[in-house]
């Protein structure tokens, strides 16, 4: 991004309200945040972080990927624009690479014209239209990304990927139950097991996201888990090896259980100092439990585990 011209200030989802309100600057255009962030699968304070952008006179910018609209919808807590990654659930097979942006209509950008000269002074290349004048809080932005944006970036889904995407949508609802499902069991079977030293799932009661989540997904979460076992990088290698029904891949949200340690694949070039941090300890292994039978998920992971020398 910081080569694109696009500079950020990171703040942690469990940061307080001083920190947060001290992380804007005059130049701050948006805020952006994860409902269940990747790995480390923390829950956004959703509200709280809408508050926060609403009193400096910006977007709240959502993720909502993990969850999906069926177990979170931002909206309802004051986010302002929500994002998907579609390739994950909502393909929910990963035959289609694709994504979403979803515009509640709901942000006042004249109020604050002069943050958003894009939305709030005239387009030449398009007419000379000045997008919040002409259409409104209600269309301004979402009509600047497809008439302006997708015209000039070309990120426009070929017919064939929409129609992938398409039937996968029909039956998110009943996979996202099923994933919830899995997810839960895998997490309980985890959070016993004497080599696994911590378990990430805002569905155990345990898990110190679990009170946002009763708040934001009182229906369920979704389907990934991440843990670290007690041996680090060489039992989380070990552990990989020795699955045979999950998928050792980098992708996630899938109908077939994916499994993935970073420090032996995607971060294999940090050392365990920096991945711990950077919050993605080297022993982490994140699972995202397909629609697999969840005995049969357990049963893998309980044979895979014996093959970890303690």
């Amino acid at each position: 991004m910081a080569k694109m011209g696009v500079e950020c200030t990171f703040v942690s989802p469990d940061c307080t309200e001083e920190e947060l309100n001290a992380a804007f600057k005059p130049n701050t255009k948006c805020v952006f945040g994860e409902t269940i962030a990747n790995p480390a699968l923390t829950v956004l304070d959703i509200e709280k972080f809408a508050q926060a952008a609403h009193s400096y006179g910006v977007p709240l910018i959502v993720d909502n990927t993990f969850p999906t609209p069926i177990n979170c919808r931002p909206f309802e807590w004051g986010a302002d624009i929500v994002t998907h990654s579609t390739t994950k659930y909502m393909d929910g097979h990963g035959v289609a690479v694709g994504g979403a942006i979803v515009d509640s209509g709901k942000f006042d950008w004249l109020a604050h014209a002069e943050k958003f000269p894009g939305l709030c002074t005239p387009d030449e290349s398009y007419h000379g239209i000045t997008y919040a004048e002409k259409f409104g809080k209600e269309g301004a932005f979402i009509t600047k990304c497809t008439a302006q944006l997708m015209r000039d970036l070309g990120s426009i889904q070929s017919p064939q990927h929409a129609f992938y995407l398409n039937l996968g949508l029909e039956s998110l609802h009943v996979r996202m139950a099923r994933h919830c499902e899995n997810g839960q069991a895998v997490a309980e079977f985890l959070v016993k097991h004497p080599k696994v030293s911590s378990v990430s799932y805002c569905g155990l009661s345990s898990d110190k996201y679990h009170a946002l989540s009763e708040k934001y997904l009182p229906h369920g979460s979704c389907g990934v888990v991440s843990f670290e076992l007690k041996g680090g990088r060489a039992a989380a290698g070990e552990f990989t090896k020795h699955l045979k029904l999950a998928a050792i891949e980098t992708h996630v949200a899938d109908a077939r259980t994916c499994c993935l340690n970073p420090a032996s694949s995607t971060h294999r070039q940090m050392t365990d100092a920096q991945l711990q941090e950077a919050g993605i300890p080297a022993g982490l292994v994140r699972m995202s439990c397909g629609l697999e039978g969840k005995d049969d998920l357990i049963g893998d992971i309980a044979q895979a585990l014996e093959q970890v020398r303690a």
